[in-house]
């Protein structure tokens, strides 16, 4: 029996040490646990989002395949942040710096909500830093539950 084939998008963020060098570890670990990556972004550098801070963000957006589920995607996804040093996830939506964030956004077209896990992620939509890169990569790909492309939810938003 052949293993499923999923379609997921996940953001990569970095604000503290060498940011390029902490998305390159962070893809390199992701591709070689989930599953090959098909779409990549280039880099934006942004503003933080939700928290003061004088350190700059890269941002950016990949498209893989995997044969895992969401919630072992989500596993491995944390724990390839732990190993490249995130010591904390945001608390009742406190945030700070960080070396590395990975964020599942979508997985095929499945919507899941669960306190471990929310797909699509639930900010998505407001946020550029995620639309912008994923516009990139995916210009026409509608979120579940709504009626617009992510290029045209970027619009929205600018």
């Amino acid at each position: 029996m052949t293993a499923q084939v999923h379609k997921v998008y996940l953001s990569l963020g970095s604000n503290q040490g060498n940011r390029q060098q902490n998305l390159n570890r962070a893809i390199t670990l992701i591709a070689d646990r989930i599953g090959p990556i098909t779409d990549q972004s280039d880099l934006f550098v942004t503003e933080p989002v939700g928290f003061k801070s004088t350190h700059l963000f890269n941002n950016m957006a990949i498209g893989l395949e995997t044969t895992f589920t969401a919630f072992e995607v989500l596993k491995i996804t944390q724990q390839i942040e732990k190993e490249l040093g995130r010591k904390r996830k945001s608390v009742n939506g406190i945030y700070h710096d960080r070396l590395i964030d990975i964020d599942i956004l979508l997985y095929d077209n499945e919507t899941i909500e669960t306190p471990a896990l929310t797909i699509p992620h639930p900010r998505m939509k407001e946020r550029r830093f995620v639309l912008e890169p994923l516009t990139q990569i995916a210009p026409e790909l509608i979120i579940p539950n709504e009626t617009k492309t992510i290029a045209e939810l970027l619009v929205d938003i600018c």
